[in-house]
């Protein structure tokens, strides 16, 4: 165990530049997300804190691509929103049942469209889950979608400068 501390910190003080700058391109990209979004929509920015990290930290995963970010995220806001459209739809007297059924459903759903259409994005399906909360809003679609193209963008540009930190 302190062996493989050492190994790590050893990795960290190689490669601090790197460390620094894409922990510094997180905190920049997901100040921007809060500032843009309003109190009513920040329902979602666990997913986009959650993308930042996997697209600054990971930027060669899988999970980074560009397909998998922004096409997670088209996913988990589909899933979401229609969550959200059957769960006041549905009449059901425990509301509280029904509602965790539905987010719950609206997760799952998104975690097997994404799976089966390779698109595969973690965070995404906390994207459905807060679009299943919060319920479809232009702002919201616009946000989710904006910050997920700005993050690929940002990666993209960069990428010759970034190197996976886990």
């Amino acid at each position: 165990m302190v062996r493989k501390f050492r190994e790590e910190l050893h990795e960290v003080r190689a490669h601090w530049k790197n460390y620094l700058l894409q922990s510094l391109l997180a905190t920049v990209s997901l100040f921007c997300v809060l500032i843009f979004l309003e109190q009513g929509e920040q329902v979602i920015v666990a997913s986009l804190g959650a993308t930042a990290f996997v697209v600054f930290a990971m930027p060669n995963n899988i999970s980074a691509q560009p397909r998998n970010v922004i096409g997670g995220h088209i996913v988990g806001l589909v899933c979401g929103f229609v969550g959200h459209w059957l769960l006041n739809t549905l009449p059901n007297p425990d509301y509280f049942i029904s509602e965790a059924a539905i987010h719950a459903l609206a997760v799952g759903l998104a975690m097997f469209i994404m799976v089966a259409f390779d698109t595969e994005h973690p965070p995404a399906a906390a994207t459905a889950l807060g679009a299943a909360i919060a319920g479809p809003g232009q702002r919201l679609i616009i946000s989710v979608l904006f910050f997920s193209i700005v993050f690929t963008a940002i990666r993209l540009l960069t990428r010759k400068h970034l190197r996976d930190l886990t």
